[in-house]
């Protein structure tokens, strides 16, 4: 692991992390890969800034890798089930950044159940969440797209 990944945190978003996000969602091989339709500009930084900074329900972080703003990670009540997502730049895939990322994360949202859907074909984002402790738990569409259901069962008492 390099320098600039070797010291993975999070913290509250700031709304300048807003244009790392932006262009984190906008790459083509994220898009590929996660099957979502980016937001152009305007919408994009409307969303955030009303539908999930200002949503006091979710819980949203800025990953950093060093000083560099890495990515986001975010949960939210889709009716009675938190999801959690999570968004990194290109630059982090495959270097430990999501894995310490989710793991400070999960630290810190303890809902559980926890649910999350990635696109079937994102084997990565899938063995992510898994060894978190993520089971799949069944199929859900997106459109014409099949995404898989994790869930982050309840803890354990003790």
């Amino acid at each position: 692991m390099s320098d600039d990944t070797a010291d993975v945190r999070i913290r509250d978003v700031l709304d300048s992390d807003l244009e790392a996000f932006l262009a984190y969602e906008h790459d083509p091989e994220a898009l590929r890969r996660s099957r979502f339709t980016p937001r152009p500009r305007d919408a994009f930084m409307k969303h955030w800034r009303t539908s999930v900074l200002g949503d006091e329900t979710c819980l949203v972080r800025t990953v950093l890798a060093g000083e560099k703003v890495a990515g986001s990670v975010v949960s939210w009540w889709d009716g009675d089930r938190r999801f959690l997502g999570y968004w990194l730049g290109r630059p982090y895939w495959g270097r430990g950044v999501g894995t310490k990322a989710l793991a400070l994360f999960l630290g810190t949202e303890r809902t559980r159940p926890l649910y999350a859907d990635p696109f079937h074909a994102n084997t990565a984002s899938v063995r992510l969440l898994e060894h978190h402790g993520f089971r799949r738990a069944g199929v859900v569409h997106h459109g014409d797209d099949e995404h898989v259901l994790l869930v982050l069962g309840a803890q354990p008492r003790g």
